[in-house]
């Protein structure tokens, strides 16, 4: 019989038939003594899947984006058929470059583009606002009461006269700083947007940025300048720079290719790992099709980590099996032999890192749930495709001899003492100064880390759209908006609710005037609008202008009267019953401080009022929160809770993942504690380049620490085993380097390399995000390397360990 033993404590097999077939656990004789059954099945289920990749959808949602069970969500989703404009809308600002709104050829572009906007789909009609539509009207006083009527004159032909009566009317409705910019060189037309079409179907934000897109390119080319902002327009240009994400993808498989080969010098493991991986990537985005789940912005980015992944299991797998065949193992024994020593370890290791992706779930934001599920199908894919699929294809191929000699003398080296970097590393497990130094610094790291994690904010630290680029075309177009107009695009409101008609009782509207006044004084507010405003204005007018009527009268039947001025001139005031209206505040930006400011004044106020009885439920209420900014101020106060949240659940998920797998809360301490580093050394780099926790980044950490866990689990596994054996710790370790260490290093890098990619895409928070992965594995794989081994030199030193 040609068998002979090995230092990893598995004979050498040779030849198949000395190899009892129906040795090892069930799971392996079904694989691998069904092997082209296996094959069959996999290449088959890789022909239907991948049909079916071309049946995903690539869209995004507003209500996708934000908490909906957020009690101020709540508020806002209950009440936007009555807020119209307070929700998703866009800003169109068109400039004449070489003159003012008031000239003949300009009206009659702007004309035509605002009748095109107008027939765009998905726009709600009725409340579009523009020079153009009679919805914008102007009001005067005049010795016989009111006067008013569109701003746009009735037969309007460009002519001088038409001209000078547009520019009158503009200036009786106060337009300059809303819909016309205070150079009067641009005017708005404003596009409030149906999230639901009239057959039930959501707003297509792809199509919809192209179609904005091509009208831009059209007026442009007649000599206007065109500037788009809002929500829809920031999902557009991030889906548009999804195409160019993609590309980064193909670069992703390069460099892993590269990596691989250079470990390796092996051409075809290289390509069975790299095959195995894209081909869970397609199972992974053809089960999305069936359970009809979409591709976003967020989600984009997760078949990158599943490639990533992928190739640092299928990387311990070969590497495995290429020893065994090293050794003179027959192709099929070695894989055998690497399904049973690292199947469970790489089973475990997919666990934690499905469970970085499942505590997602946790969070109350549609958009998160579904990356969880998307990365949570392609996590499960894995158990399939790298750590069954790839070792019965090896078990077909094997590896090349040149490159099983070339990893046979490496070891060989390896064990008469040659073994360069690695021996370095054996001195943080056997040297006391060397693990007391690692250990002593790290402490240190993690303190200093801390303290500078303490000024992490949640929500945007940058104006304009932080999604992306600052040189972006859209936040280019924002700054020009926020400089040239009074209005600012950062909107929050206050919904005002009352039972039929209570809008016009002099109590509400002098409670909210108290509320806007309070907000006013608020460096951060530029001004406040609300109904209590229209109706002074139009009481003063009623008294022949006089600035002492400027005030709201307790008299109901003036109220009354403004009330009806209002509803013709600002339908947006109110709704139809009087039951509902916003208190509108404009925000110079949308930063997190200027956020929490706002609404803490507001729920100041409202405790305030509640405590003095001021506040009757029956009578009136002041709900937070509706506008942009409205919006991202509820959203900011769901990703404070759910940081704290996400990150208990998932480190005691991964501590109990440890506990089951290692069997012993030393080693789990060991697994635990340089992950529990790199997460608090991430948030200070947040720190300190500047990036909140938000929406787009709160997966990172939770990611990070569920796949970092792996490297603990490949090198704690052999190590306790080998402890477990009779090995010192020294000698444990240094098996473990020897047979996973190489890998892991290689895994770090290979990892890293994945997502480093995403730090050149124009989506600026996947270029974050890409950063803060990068530091998190190349750190974790440091972690791993260096401090496990110090950590272990005092738990898990040869007098904690029982040999078996």
């Amino acid at each position: 019989m040609a068998i002979s033993t090995t230092s990893s404590e598995m004979p050498v097999v040779r030849d198949l038939a000395d190899f009892p077939r129906h040795s090892g656990s069930w799971l392996e004789r079904a694989v691998f003594n069904r092997r082209r059954t296996v094959l069959f099945l996999c290449a088959l289920a890789t022909l239907i899947l991948g049909f079916m990749c071309s049946k995903v959808a690539l869209n995004a949602s507003f209500e996708k984006m934000i908490p909906t069970g957020h009690p101020y969500i709540q508020n806002f989703l209950q009440h936007r058929k009555e807020l119209r404009g307070m929700g998703n809308q866009l800003r169109i600002v068109v400039e004449n470059p070489g003159g003012s709104v008031y000239e003949a050829a300009y009206l009659d572009k702007l004309k035509r583009l605002n009748d095109e906007l107008f027939l765009t789909p998905g726009v709600d009609r009725a409340w579009v606002k523009s020079l153009w539509l009679p919805t914008v009207r102007w009001t005067e006083v005049t010795e016989e009461g009111f006067n008013g009527g569109p701003v746009m004159p009735d037969g309007f032909d460009g002519s001088a006269d038409s001209i000078a009566k547009l520019r009158l009317n503009a200036g009786r409705a106060n337009l300059v700083g809303s819909l016309i910019a205070n150079d009067l060189k641009s005017s708005a037309i404003v596009l409030p947007l149906l999230e639901r079409q009239p057959d039930g179907s959501r707003l297509n934000y792809w199509q919809l940025s192209k179609d904005l897109d091509s009208l831009r390119a059209k007026y442009e080319a007649e000599g206007l300048k065109v500037r788009i902002i809002g929500f829809a327009k920031i999902v557009g240009d991030l889906l548009a720079g999804l195409l160019q994400v993609a590309l980064y993808f193909g670069v992703a498989i390069v460099i892993a290719a590269l990596l691989l080969f250079g470990y390796t010098r092996c051409m075809r493991s290289t390509a069975l790992v790299l095959a195995c991986s894209l081909v869970a990537v397609v199972w992974q985005i053809g089960l999305l099709a069936i359970f009809k789940l979409e591709l976003d912005p967020y989600s984009m980015l997760v078949p990158f980590l599943v490639f990533a992944i992928g190739v640092s299991h299928g990387a311990q797998k070969m590497n495995g099996i290429m020893q065994d065949i090293a050794r003179g193992t027959h192709r099929l024994v070695a894989a055998r032999y690497t399904f049973r020593r690292l199947f469970l370890a790489g089973v475990t290791a997919l666990l934690a890192d499905a469970v970085g992706f499942a505590v997602l779930v946790l969070i109350p934001i549609p958009v998160i749930r579904e990356l969880a599920m998307t990365a949570s199908i392609g996590v499960a894919v894995l158990v399939f495709t790298n750590l069954l699929l790839l070792p019965v294809l090896l078990s077909f191929v094997g590896v090349s001899p040149r490159a099983a000699r070339r990893a046979l003398e490496t070891e060989q080296r390896q064990l008469a003492g040659h073994r360069g970097l690695w021996v370095f590393l054996d001195h943080f497990a056997e040297r006391r100064s060397w693990a007391a130094a690692t250990v002593i610094v790290s402490l240190a790291l993690g303190v200093a880390g801390f303290v500078v994690s303490q000024r992490l904010q949640i929500g945007d630290l940058d104006p304009g759209a932080p999604e992306l680029r600052p040189n972006s075309r859209y936040n280019q177009d924002n700054a020009y908006v926020t400089s040239h107009y009074a209005l600012s695009s950062d909107v929050f409101a206050v919904i005002v609710k009352t039972p039929a008609e209570g809008c016009l009782k002099y109590e509400t509207l002098d409670t909210v005037d108290q509320l806007a006044w309070e907000l006013q004084q608020l460096p951060q507010v530029r001004m406040t609008l609300g109904l209590q405003d229209v109706v002074r204005q139009i009481t003063a007018g009623s008294f022949e202008g006089n600035p002492k009527w400027l005030t709201i009268s307790r008299n109901q039947d003036v109220l009354n009267y403004g009330a009806q001025q209002a509803s013709v001139n600002n339908p947006d005031m109110f709704n139809t019953e009087c039951s509902v209206m916003p208190l509108v505040a404009f925000l110079a930006d949308h930063k997190a401080e200027t956020l929490t400011q706002v609404l803490a004044t507001t729920e100041r106020f409202i405790a305030e009022k509640t405590a003095e009885n001021k506040l009757d439920p029956a009578k009136l209420q002041l709900l937070p929160a509706a506008g942009g900014a409205g919006i991202e101020a509820a959203t900011n106060i769901v990703v404070k809770q759910a940081n704290t949240t996400m990150l208990l659940y998932v480190y005691a998920a991964v501590i109990l993942l440890c506990l089951v797998t290692f069997r012993s809360w030393r080693a789990t301490v060991v697994a635990v504690l340089p992950l529990v580093l790199t997460s608090i050394l991430c948030e200070a780099l947040m720190v300190w380049l500047g990036i909140g926790v938000k929406v787009a980044t709160l997966p990172v950490i939770a990611l990070g620490v569920g796949i970092g866990v792996d490297y603990a689990l490949y090198l704690l596994s052999v190590q306790l085993a080998g402890q477990r054996r009779g090995l010192t710790l020294s000698e444990a370790y240094g098996d473990a380097v020897l047979f996973t260490g190489r890998v892991v290093a290689l895994v770090g890098v290979t990892l890293a390399a994945g997502v480093i990619t995403w730090a050149f895409s124009p989506i600026k928070f996947q270029a974050d995000m890409g950063v803060l992965l990068t530091f998190m594995f190349l750190w974790n794989m440091v972690g791993a390397l260096v401090l496990i081994p110090a950590l272990s030199h005092f738990l898990l030193n040869d007098k904690h360990i029982k040999v078996a």
